[in-house]
């Protein structure tokens, strides 16, 4: 209970500093972002960490929202697939916070998880992008935190 209090209490946060967004760049006619993640997931419970990858694809609606999913793949002692649908706020220049729902697949059970995150992304003139990343997958099973660094293309 106490892990929901402050995963909800987070997400408060954030929602709340979102609204002071300041100087980010959009450009209406490019509104679509794809990236790639390597990284790494510790898991809490194991006390271990595992080479994570991913892809993520987002919609910028507006200045402050987009809207996308997120598909990360853990491998090692632990074999995990994860899928989220999220919100990424854009509050200032290239912080970024995420946050959403999603399904974790761990060999034949199923989990549903919450994500809150936050990243930094850096866009170049070239429209590539590179972004340190760091999340925090709350879960029924075991919780996980999520590190590493994308590099993308704006579209």
């Amino acid at each position: 209970m106490t892990k929901l209090y402050y995963f909800l209490l987070l997400l408060s946060f954030l929602s709340k500093h979102a609204l002071a967004q300041v100087g980010v760049e959009f450009n209406e006619e490019k509104p679509h972002h794809l990236s790639v993640l390597t990284g790494g997931s510790y898991i809490e419970e194991k006390d271990d960490t595992f080479s994570t990858v991913g892809i993520d694809y987002e919609y910028r609606v507006d200045k402050l929202l987009g809207l996308g999913s997120v598909v990360e793949q853990t491998f090692g002692d632990v074999e995990a697939t994860t899928v989220l649908a999220v919100a990424d706020i854009h509050v200032w220049y290239g912080l970024i916070f995420q946050v959403g729902p999603g399904v974790e697949f761990v060999d034949d059970e199923t989990f549903a998880i919450g994500r809150a995150g936050v990243l930094y992304e850096v866009e170049f003139e070239n429209e590539f992008t590179i972004s340190p990343q760091l999340h925090y997958d709350l879960s029924s099973s075991e919780d996980t935190v999520v590190f590493g660094i994308a590099l993308g293309k704006v579209f």
